[in-house]
């Protein structure tokens, strides 16, 4: 049996064991099962459940007429499962819970440097004890049906579109492209026009300020203060086939295989891509879309994280691993091919997310006060519901479910990242309900490495 000494702070990673079922016991070895009445049904208990499982004992004894034992002929003594140490971190996955709070969302960090998860939230959880020996038909309905998806992992399962955290990932292709340099500048007026049409893409600076970021926009103040306008006009020139192409090497579109079960792979789409799945043509104006983070583009937040932690490493990528050591043997991180990428193009792309925190017009200022290290990142703001040509995103009139997601990718220290997350907030409105979450966690982890 187990017992989960710290309720619901672990629940997704963990999972939880419960009473085998009639369609488990078809399947398992009965062998091996003999005398076992619990399996390991979600999350890591799943996962490692024949490392974990150990090995039944048993006897063979002599009994008399009456079924008296009278001598044990034989015993084998049972063997204790394996093991298995994380590499998560108890006191940053409390403060990354704390900083949630009440709200909807996910965060997940990771050691840059070996893929390993040092914390994986989702929120709102539950108790796995509840589940330990059992739990009525009525009380599992309750929570399985929950409007805020209680048992649903939003770390590995939930799919978001990325909003603006994409847009590195597009500036790398059109830097490494040629199509842009550090010097390019594009004209905002606050929105954007294809050649031949009238309809406006609009930047989000049109709504709150009535007018661009600036005349001429440059690819720093572009990643700083997130500019729509610069996006569509690279996003163009590059189209949708050379954005999947380029974008999908920091692995979007498919699962990462982190160790846990039940990963969704999102959306990285391609014309080839909408053809196969909706037998449509693919549009312009969808490029433009694809290129801020929405349209058909959906990502996780451990694919948000992985990418956070390949900018880190300038193109280094791992297999994320919650799983450290399983008994004495630790698991080796295992390296995927690198993004291959100028190192003058890592350059500038550092410098420019730093601006996103430490800038002074940068769209993470917020968090930026009192910071004792560098933080890069980016910002990014997901559209749940489409506003129609014309028409203005109004947040007191829309309902709270229906609100924008805010999201984060950063790492830190950028000089020398020992660690890279990523942040979703459900119906947070903007990027600013991921920042304070964000920040916290950050403060978390370099706070107890340099008192270590």
């Amino acid at each position: 049996a187990r017992y989960y000494p710290q309720g619901s702070l672990f629940s997704h990673a963990l999972g939880y064991v419960g009473r085998i079922s009639e369609s488990e016991a078809e399947n398992l070895d009965s062998a091996a099962y003999r005398g076992s009445f619990f399996i390991g049904k979600v999350g890591l208990e799943r996962q490692y459940e024949t490392r974990l499982h150990g090995e039944v004992g048993y006897q063979n004894v002599e009994t008399d007429a009456h079924g008296r034992v009278l001598r044990a002929l034989e015993r084998v003594n049972p063997q204790a499962g394996e093991d298995i140490t994380l590499h998560l971190d108890s006191a940053l996955q409390e403060s990354a819970v704390k900083a949630i709070g009440s709200q909807r969302g996910a965060l997940v960090a990771i050691d840059p440097l070996s893929g390993g998860i040092l914390a994986l939230v989702s929120l709102p959880a539950y108790d796995g004890n509840r589940f330990v020996e059992g739990i009525s038909e009525a009380e599992f309905s309750e929570i399985r049906d929950s409007i805020d998806g209680v048992l649903f992992n939003r770390a590995v399962q939930g799919q978001y579109p990325p909003g603006s955290t994409i847009k590195p990932a597009i500036a790398l292709a059109g830097l490494e492209s040629g199509l842009i340099d550090s010097n390019t500048e594009v004209p905002d007026p606050g929105w954007y026009k294809l050649p031949g049409e009238d309809r406006l893409y609009r930047d989000w600076t049109l709504r709150v300020r009535g007018t661009g970021h600036a005349p001429k926009v440059n690819l720093r103040m572009a990643i700083a203060e997130s500019c729509d306008t610069f996006f569509y006009d690279l996003s163009r020139r590059l189209s949708i086939d050379g954005i999947s192409g380029f974008v999908g090497q920091f692995g979007f579109g498919r699962s990462t295989g982190i160790d846990i079960p039940g990963e969704t792979g999102g959306i990285m789409p391609s014309k080839k891509w909408k053809l196969s799945t909706r037998g449509e043509p693919w549009y312009p104006g969808e490029t433009l879309i694809v290129g801020i983070g929405q349209g058909y583009t959906l990502t996780t937040p451990i694919q948000l994280a992985n990418f956070a932690a390949t900018l880190a490493t300038r193109g280094r990528r791992f297999v994320p691993q919650l799983v450290n050591f399983v008994g004495g043997d630790r698991l080796d991180p295992i390296e995927l091919p690198p993004v291959l990428v100028a190192e003058k193009n890592w350059e500038i792309m550092h410098a420019a997310m730093r601006e996103v925190v430490h800038g002074e017009r940068g769209s993470a200022r917020a968090m930026a006060a009192g910071l004792k290290h560098f933080v890069a990142g980016k910002t990014g703001t997901a559209q749940v519901i489409g506003v129609a040509q014309g028409e203005i995103y109004d947040e007191e009139n829309v309902a709270e479910r229906h609100r924008n997601h805010g999201l984060f990718i950063a790492f830190a220290p950028a000089e020398s990242p020992t660690i890279a997350l990523a942040v979703v907030v459900e119906n947070g409105g903007s990027s600013l309900a991921a920042l304070p979450i964000a920040r916290a966690v950050i403060d978390s982890w370099l706070r107890d490495r340099s008192e270590a």
